[in-house]
């Protein structure tokens, strides 16, 4: 399902100017805060009338000013899914999400309850009230009732900003069953390089209430020209890759991507299964001959194919890898000691302990053609 946005709104100093269109899957809203993330959605929602422009979901037109439709809240049919779970403190987990298909369309083609309480792995909570809950289990919850709205749309804003890193662990995988087993397309919004690199299929950067890149989430984040907005200090490359085995004497998984074979510490995977993983470009090493005797083991070949500006004493130097983008930085006394230029052979270095598991999840299918 295609999200047509064309918007101009003005909220004081602010300006926002945002164009957009993708398709379903994961779409984040990605850029540093204040970027106008959440006007853009808010706007989607309804919340908010745009001085200007139009947004289209599939074939429904939401808002167009120059045609006068605004469509209202209650029939846009889209699930709004808040920075804190906001559910109903009186009510049972059961009663929350019945709350949502009360505001469904009586239709056959919405999610069952039971699959929405499978999908979210909750039915241990039906019974509890919020006050027992998690703070992971009130946004699974949330989402749940969301779903059960039968929406045509799903908009998360922050959903995990106020939760600490174990309740984010915990939620994760629920989102990334969401983005794969549910047919809702879902608007994320994050200002966090690990969640985007694990969960979208595609990316809109925002800055200054402008979009400035739109595209797969690999193509987009691996830009060095965009570093100073996607966050110079995490940038790296987003790898899709397939569990080629274990290593049961030392305890590793064995990773395959275009770019060869890499080898981390225990996953419980099985075999054949899909993966993205993030190789940030402040743990890439580069030598112009091959290394010996390392206790790093991946080594991968790549080309140099770009180099960014040296403002300063570091570089950023992008590589082919038999298809597989890597990002590494290095300093300028580097690139000209190594003759790194465009065309320039090397070998990549990443110690297995190094690679982001913040971002490792599973692939998202429609990244290779979206």
């Amino acid at each position: 399902m295609m999200l047509d946005v064309d918007i101009r709104h003005r909220l004081g100093a602010f300006k926002l100017d945002a164009r957009f269109s993708t398709g379903g899957g994961l779409i984040a809203l990605f850029g540093r805060s204040g970027a106008g993330k959440t006007t853009v959605v808010n706007i989607i929602a309804g919340l908010l009338r745009p001085d200007h422009g139009r947004v289209r979901v599939g074939d429904m037109t939401l808002v167009d000013r120059d045609k006068g439709i605004f469509l209202p809240r209650s029939r846009r049919r889209i699930g709004y899914v808040f920075q804190e779970g906001r559910l109903f403190p009186h009510l049972s987990v059961r009663q929350n999400l019945l709350y949502g298909r009360w505001f469904s369309p009586k239709t056959d083609g919405g999610e069952s309850f039971e699959r929405v309480v499978d999908l979210l792995g909750i039915e241990g909570l039906l019974d509890r009230r919020p006050g027992r809950l998690s703070g992971g289990e009130k946004q699974r919850v949330a989402i749940g009732r969301a779903l059960l709205a039968d929406p045509r749309l799903l908009l998360m804003d922050e959903p995990l900003a106020s939760l600490d890193d174990a309740r984010k662990r915990e939620i994760l995988p629920y989102i990334e069953r969401l983005r794969d087993e549910s047919r809702v397309p879902i608007v994320y919004v994050s200002h966090s390089i690990a969640e985007v690199t694990r969960l979208a299929s595609t990316v809109v950067l925002l800055s200054d209430g402008a979009v400035v890149a739109t595209g797969p989430t690999a193509s987009v984040m691996q830009r060095v020209d965009l570093f100073p907005l996607t966050g110079r200090a995490e940038a790296g490359a987003v790898l899709e890759t397939t569990v080629e085995g274990h290593d049961d004497v030392y305890d590793l998984t064995l990773l395959r991507s275009r770019a060869g074979l890499w080898r981390l510490p225990r996953l419980d995977l099985p075999v054949g299964a899909r993966l993205r993983v993030r190789v940030r470009a402040r743990d890439v090493i580069l030598a112009t001959t091959e290394p010996e005797a390392l206790s790093a083991i991946n080594v991968v070949k790549g080309t140099v194919t770009q180099l960014s500006e040296a403002k300063g004493p570091i570089v950023e130097v992008q590589l082919d890898c038999n298809g597989d983008v890597l990002l590494a930085r290095v300093t300028r006394f580097s690139v000209e000691r190594l003759g790194l230029r465009p065309g320039v052979d090397v070998h990549a270095v990443i110690k297995s302990v190094a690679f982001d598991r913040r971002s490792l999840g599973g692939s998202v299918g429609e990244v290779a053609d979206a």
